[in-house]
């Protein structure tokens, strides 16, 4: 095996890559109050989690993975090792797969390994997981690839669109944010990452006219999209993903459009209803 591509459980990434032999997810441990307490794995049921927090009045968080489990990880028989977290201004996550980077080194010498910060979440990872196997598809080396992988999280867009913000914003993720209208007027703010942290675009009375203006302006921002995905990421909302789809399809091309549904950690954030779009 030449390469290995590591994530962490933020990541959706679709049946047939979690059955690769290529690929490994390290979970992070989801928390809700004191009820609730399991790891984002394979046995992570999304109805039971968001009834989970939607009985508990605390807030759900998250804790990261340890950088002994990313170190077993980095273990493996493959020359290279790339690492996909979600963003570090989000999360420890990323801290701790550097600091099992240099475990690893410590304890079995040299190795390819690259730790990628998403500056990002969700599709936002799965996209640069892609990008990935397209560049080792390619015959490129580790350093080249590695160069290439920068510069795309540099170019790469996320926005989303949440039902709900109570986890942001209790969590302290949206001192990038506006202070928002009251909620029973139904505004629904437009977001999008900033070099990793969540900034507002802008607002929409309702979550169909917030989820056409997200639409609206991912595609006045894409760049040479016949060449990229387009990747919608939802939580327990297909039917807003398709809109969302259509939407943009309707003015851009893409050689490929992936709808996912949110994992754990991406639920969490989420909340049900959110939507997630990454080009």
């Amino acid at each position: 095996m030449g390469y290995k591509i590591v994530v962490d459980s933020c990541c959706e990434l679709p049946q047939e890559l979690r059955k690769d032999e290529r690929f490994e997810i390290v979970p992070l441990t989801l928390i809700v109050g004191s009820q609730y307490e399991k790891e984002d794995d394979e046995d992570f049921d999304q109805r039971e989690f968001l009834d989970a927090v939607a009985a508990c009045q605390e807030c759900p968080r998250s804790a990261c993975p340890s950088p002994e489990r990313y170190q077993e990880a980095y273990r493996t028989t493959a020359e290279r090792v790339y690492v996909v977290t979600l963003s570090s201004k989000l999360s420890g996550s990323h801290n701790s797969a550097v600091l099992g980077k240099n475990l690893y080194h410590e304890q079995y010498g040299e190795k390819d390994i690259c730790v990628i910060d998403s500056k990002s979440a969700s599709c936002g990872e799965t996209q640069i997981v892609y990008r990935i196997m397209e560049l080792e598809e390619q015959g490129l080396s580790f350093e080249e690839v590695t160069e290439q992988i920068e510069q795309f999280v540099r170019e790469m867009n996320t926005y989303f669109v949440l039902e709900n913000l109570d986890t942001l914003r209790k969590n302290g993720r949206l001192s990038g944010v506006k202070a928002l209208v009251a909620s029973t007027l139904n505004i629904k703010p437009v977001m999008r990452d900033d070099d990793g942290s969540i900034v507002q675009l802008g607002q929409g009375v309702g979550m169909k006219k917030a989820l056409a203006r997200m639409a609206d302006t991912a595609i006045e921002e894409a760049v040479d999209s016949e060449n990229r995905r387009l990747m919608i990421t939802h939580c327990n909302n297909l039917r807003s993903a398709e809109c969302v789809r259509r939407h943009i399809e309707e003015k851009l091309r893409f050689k490929e459009t992936l709808i996912l549904d949110t994992a754990g950690v991406s639920s969490m954030y989420a909340n049900e209803g959110g939507v997630i779009v990454t080009i």
